[in-house]
């Protein structure tokens, strides 16, 4: 149980890179990428300690992840049976698919449609929420043009009563 929670070192620029193809399963996360978190959770739900974590800092990303593992260069991504996929929904499905443990996702249909529809709406939530948080003075200013964060994307958050809505749909 105690491999489910362990998060070995995250690797840097200057980090060599695992044995790339070798076999083992790898979920390649950022400790602090909601999406990866996604998907990271439902390995820990399913109980899929045999799928390695493997911690990449987005602020220092090692050039063999990009080169090597996953072009597109973001996280998360499975690295299984010789191919890499990457997205979190894409990757929740197919650990739903292709390893054993607890369902992810209901067997009823349109329950399933409905927790499927959810999760895409967190995600227009989540993207709304990283676009208002402030970022550091120099970010900040250059996009602004003021030296302080505007609040502006906050407006979005209106959402929240579709998504009340599509969660009732889960009951």
């Amino acid at each position: 149980m105690a491999a489910l929670y362990a998060v070995p070192p995250t690797l840097t620029s200057k980090s060599e890179p695992p044995p790339l193809f070798d076999g083992t399963t790898r979920l390649y996360i950022s400790v602090l990428c909601p999406y990866a978190q996604r998907v990271w959770s439902a390995r820990n739900i399913k109980g899929l300690s045999e799928i390695q974590i493997v911690p990449i800092d987005l602020e220092d990303r090692p050039a063999w992840y990009k080169e090597k593992v996953y072009p597109p260069n973001k996280v998360p991504s499975l690295e299984h049976n010789g191919k890499v996929i990457g997205e979190s929904m894409d990757l929740l499905d197919y650990l739903e698919n292709n390893f054993g443990g607890p369902k992810l996702f209901p067997t009823d249909p349109a329950k399933k449609e409905a927790a499927t529809e959810l999760l895409k709406y967190t995600d227009t939530f989540t993207q709304t929420f990283y676009v208002a948080l402030p970022k550091p003075e120099p970010e900040a200013a250059q996009e602004t043009g003021k030296n302080k964060f505007s609040c502006s994307h906050l407006l979005r958050f209106n959402k929240i009563s579709y998504l009340q809505r599509i969660m009732k749909n889960l009951d």
